[in-house]
C-alpha cells in the first residue's frame, strides 16, 4: 500500500511546481504555528528554532505584546503613506529609536521596508552628504539583493552569479578575521592598498560595514580594526556606516553591536528583528548627514508603515520592560559555555567558537591544522538536527559554520535542549562520515 504524502510533502511539492528554483529554503518545513523560540509544521511536528527568521526574531515568535499592538492598530488605519499623511508611531519611533544609537548629538531617523532598502539609503546619503561617488564594503560582507546591495556585498556565490554588470565606484578591502590569519594590521593594510590602487580616500564618500560578519560567517570585528578605521574616516571626511540589520536590537547583548567596541557610527542602518516579524528597516544617524539629501530624496510608498511601527514600538517596550538585554547577556554566556564544550569534544571537528553574546557560530572543519571547510558535514549536521527537531543555519564562505540566532527570550532550559541536540547531532554525522 502506497503512503499518502505528508501534509508537508504535498505543499513543498506545490512550492517547487510554482517558486521559482532562485528562492532558497533551507529546511523543507511548511509552518503552521510559532510561537517564542520554537515553531510546528503542518504535520504538528514541533521545532527548536535556533535561526529565528535569519534574525528576525530577537523577541521571538508572537510576542504577545506585539500582536496586541498590531491587534489595536489594525482597528485605527493601515496605510496612508507617510510622505502623503503623516502619522504619530511613525514619529514616536524615530524619537525612541535614535535615543538608542551611540551616536552624539541632533539624530533623525526614516523608515523603509528592509534592511537592503537601509544600506541603499545610507549610501545615497553619504553621497548627498560628501559629494563624492566611492563606497568601500568588505569580503565577506552581505548588504542585500539589490543591484547595490550585491555591488556591496563581498561574496559571489549565490548572490552576485550572473547578474551584473554592477554598481559603479564600490571597492572591497579585506575584513579582519584571526582564524583565517588577517589581523588588525592585515586588514588595515589592505584598506590603505586600496586607497593606494583603486580610490584615493578624498574620492570616498562612505566605507559601510557589519561590526559582526552575517552571512559571510559571524565573524566579529576586532575593537582595535573598528577604533583605526573611524579613525581613518574621520581623518579623510568618510562616513562611516555602520550596518547592523543583522546585529542589531540586542543580537549581541548590547541594542548596537558597534557598542562593544565604542565606536561613534555617523549612520546606522537597521532593519530586521526591529518589527518583531513586521517588515521594517531604516536608516538613524547625526542630523546633518540626514539632512543632506533634499526633499523627495528620500522616502516609500510602503517604508514605515503603521502596523510594523506599532509592532516595532512594541519591541521597544520589551527590550524596557523585559531587561531583554541582560537576558541577552545571559543566553550568550550559556551558548557560549555550551559550544566551547562541543569543541572541546570534538576539537579536530569544530576549527572555531566566535561571536559577540548569543550571536555565536561554530566552524565546521576537516581538519583543525589545515582548516580545509567542512560543507558537506554542515549540511548533515543540519539535515540531522532537524530530525532531532533543532533548525539550525548556515553561513560562512564556504557554507561550513553554523550560526546562531536563538529568540533573546529563550530560557537557559530550553537553550541548554538544544545545545544537546546540536552536540548529539555532530556525534551522529561524525559517525556517518566514518
Amino acid at each position: 500500500m502506497i503512503q499518502a504524502p505528508s501534509k508537508n510533502q504535498a505543499l513543498i511539492e506545490r512550492r517547487h511546481r510554482i517558486i521559482p528554483r532562485g528562492v532558497s529554503q533551507v529546511h523543507p518545513l511548511v509552518v503552521q504555528k510559532a510561537e517564542g523560540g520554537k515553531i510546528w509544521d503542518v504535520d504538528g511536528k514541533e521545532y527548536l528554532d535556533w535561526f529565528g527568521g535569519i534574525g528576525v526574531q530577537n523577541v521571538g515568535h508572537n510576542h504577545p505584546k506585539v500582536v496586541a499592538a498590531v491587534e489595536k492598530q489594525l482597528h485605527q488605519y493601515l496605510h496612508t503613506c507617510f510622505p502623503g499623511v503623516a502619522y504619530e508611531p511613525y514619529i514616536e519611533l524615530a524619537e525612541r529609536l535614535t535615543a538608542t544609537a551611540p551616536i552624539q548629538g541632533e539624530k533623525k531617523a526614516f523608515f523603509l521596508n528592509t534592511g537592503v532598502e537601509a544600506t541603499e539609503n545610507a549610501i545615497k546619503i553619504a553621497r548627498a552628504y560628501t559629494n563624492r561617488p566611492g563606497v568601500i564594503a568588505f569580503r565577506g560582507s552581505f548588504h542585500g539583493r539589490t543591484l547595490m546591495g550585491m555591488t556591496l556585498t563581498g561574496k559571489s556565490n549565490p548572490y552576485r552569479q550572473n547578474f551584473g554588470p554592477f554598481a559603479p565606484e564600490v571597492y572591497h578591502a579585506p575584513y579582519p578575521s584571526e582564524y583565517h590569519s588577517i589581523d588588525t594590521r592585515k586588514a588595515l593594510d589592505g584598506l590603505h592598498e586600496v586607497f593606494d590602487t583603486q580610490i584615493s580616500p578624498e574620492r570616498v564618500a562612505a566605507v559601510i560595514i557589519e561590526p559582526q560578519l552575517g552571512e559571510g560567517g559571524f565573524i566579529p570585528a576586532p575593537k582595535p580594526f573598528l577604533k583605526a578605521l573611524r579613525s581613518l574616516t574621520q581623518k579623510h571626511g568618510i562616513v562611516f556606516i555602520d550596518d547592523e540589520v543583522q546585529t542589531g536590537i540586542g543580537r549581541t547583548g548590547r541594542f548596537w553591536a558597534i557598542e562593544h567596541a565604542e565606536v561613534e557610527p555617523d549612520l546606522i542602518c537597521f532593519a530586521k528583528s526591529i518589527g518583531g516579524g513586521l517588515p521594517i528597516g531604516g536608516v538613524l544617524g547625526k542630523a546633518e548627514m540626514m539632512d543632506a539629501p533634499t526633499v523627495g530624496g528620500l522616502g516609500s510608498t510602503f517604508g514605515g508603515n503603521p502596523l510594523a511601527c506599532a509592532a516595532a514600538l512594541a519591541v521597544l517596550d520589551i527590550f524596557e520592560q523585559e531587561n531583554l538585554l541582560e537576558k541577552a547577556q545571559r543566553l550568550g554566556e550559556v551558548l557560549h559555555q555550551g559550544f566551547r564544550k562541543i569543541q572541546a569534544r570534538f576539537p579536530q571537528t569544530v576549527g572555531d567558537v566566535r561571536g559577540l553574546g548569543p550571536m555565536i557560530a561554530m566552524e565546521l572543519v576537516k581538519d583543525a591544522t589545515t582548516k580545509s571547510p567542512d560543507a558537506q558535514l554542515t549540511q548533515r549536521l543540519l539535515e540531522i538536527a532537524r530530525e532531532r527537531g533543532l533548525l539550525l543555519f548556515k553561513a560562512g564562505m564556504h557554507s561550513n559554520v553554523i550560526r546562531c540566532l536563538v529568540p533573546l527570550v529563550v530560557g537557559e532550559e530550553e537553550a541548554q535542549r538544544g545545545l544537546e541536540i546540536l552536540e548529539a547531532s555532530l556525534e551522529q554525522a561524525l559517525g556517518e562520515a566514518w
